[in-house]
């Protein structure tokens, strides 16, 4: 299996994920929703030289996994794949803020590692929350749940239709570099030539295909709606679960127990 066969079959894993069952998988998809959105909006919220509020905001992930019995190195496996890109947004940091905020001894701090490692971790949580979100619902679930709390069809649709049919273009682009790959096989590196050839070909056959598909759609009565067999029940374990995290988030933006009992332990041993 090629590296490109192997990714788009690791990304399909988080929808095998998500037809599991466990406590978390059986609640409403509109209160994971709202708990993840509320979760995410609360972590940016932060100043950029917050590092120790964040500390407890990594409950809320271990806890999901742990309930929903989620394989947590898969995830953090899924999260490299975006670390690059967020290494790449906060690196210069330490080059533009030097002003030092910390001193640890004799060692000095500048603001820009600081604000560099707020990054890294407001990027962690909020990416590993979406991707949660994903391997406990379902990319279709969770659009269906936006259906619902009143997000215009036209944005669910263009969701679904790019989730749907990234898979697709993806197995072309597999299939073509497979094809070059048994024709070249003496050549490691893709020519700027071949790739140019390439991309254009992918063009084609991708026009092509998405007028395939809209013909096989209208042949099936589309208009515009994406018609699901499944219905969405709120009960109380949904509201008792957006409640108590709502409770939750509350307190550790309001207040900051990482430096609470840091100082705990720090005046007992003083």
């Amino acid at each position: 299996m090629s590296k490109s066969d192997s990714a788009i079959r690791d990304l399909g894993y988080l929808d095998t994920l998500a037809g599991r069952s466990s406590c978390i998988h059986r609640l409403d998809p509109r209160a994971k929703l709202l708990v993840t959105v509320a979760f995410i909006v609360t972590v940016v919220s932060f100043d950029k030289y917050q590092v120790s509020s964040l500390l407890p905001f990594f409950v809320f992930p271990i806890l999901m996994i742990a309930a929903a019995n989620l394989p947590a190195g898969y995830l953090l496996r899924r999260m490299l794949w975006i670390l690059p890109f967020i290494v790449f947004i906060g690196i210069f940091n330490p080059l533009l803020d030097r002003a030092v905020l910390v001193r640890l001894g004799s060692v000095e701090i500048a603001g820009g590692w600081i604000s560099f490692v707020s990054i890294l971790m407001r990027s962690f949580l909020t990416v590993l929350a979406a991707l949660i979100l994903v391997a406990t619902t379902g990319f279709y679930v969770i659009c269906m749940a936006l259906e619902k709390m009143g997000v215009p069809n036209v944005f669910v649709m263009q969701l679904m239709f790019l989730y749907r049919y990234a898979f697709v273009l993806g197995e072309e682009i597999s299939s073509m570099v497979r094809a070059w790959q048994l024709r070249a096989p003496l050549h490691r590196v893709m020519s700027l030539k071949t790739f140019s050839t390439l991309l254009g070909t992918l063009f084609l056959r991708t026009s092509s295909r998405a007028h395939r598909i809209y013909q096989a759609m209208l042949c099936r009565q589309f208009d515009g709606r994406i018609q699901t067999a499944g219905q969405l029940k709120w009960r109380m374990a949904d509201t008792l679960f957006v409640a108590g995290m709502g409770i939750f988030l509350i307190i550790v933006r309001l207040a900051n127990p990482a430096q609470i009992l840091g100082q705990f332990i720090t005046g007992i041993f003083s």
